[in-house]
């Protein structure tokens, strides 16, 4: 058994997940439509060309995620946080660096007392991140 995140978009989800395969040097496994599926008839004419399932994989992990129609309820990912435990600092900074790119900053990435750097961020697409480089 396993846990995979499955995040919520409001319509980005392609864009998205193309900025977090670019980030987290992950390869998309999959990228379907809803006009890919039968269940494309269920949704408007303007959502056929957003995502109903996505799927990325890491080297840390997985992600997977969709488009929520607005008729199928709010989109917005709240509660939850996809923490990242890393070693190395700089690539804990670049990936902080462009999570924090048009996201909002919750606590900036620094020592604490038990991480060598840490910091909390909300991207641009309304997922919010931990990083966390530990103590060795």
């Amino acid at each position: 058994m396993k846990f995979v995140p499955y995040l919520s978009f409001d319509g980005r989800c392609r864009e998205a997940f193309e900025f977090y395969a670019k980030v987290l040097d992950g390869r998309i496994e999959a990228m379907i439509s809803h006009a890919e599926t039968p269940a494309g008839s269920q949704v408007s004419a303007g959502w056929q060309d957003k995502i109903l399932n996505a799927h990325l994989v890491t080297e840390a992990g997985e992600l997977m995620g969709a488009d929520t129609p607005p008729e199928f309820g709010p989109a917005e990912q709240q509660g939850v946080s996809i923490s990242i435990q890393i070693e190395d600092e700089a690539r804990a900074e670049k990936i902080f660096d462009a999570f924090a790119d048009g996201g909002t900053v919750t606590m900036p990435l620094e020592p604490t007392f038990w991480a060598k750097k840490f910091g909390m961020v909300k991207d641009r697409y309304g997922t919010a991140w931990m990083i966390n480089c530990a103590q060795t």
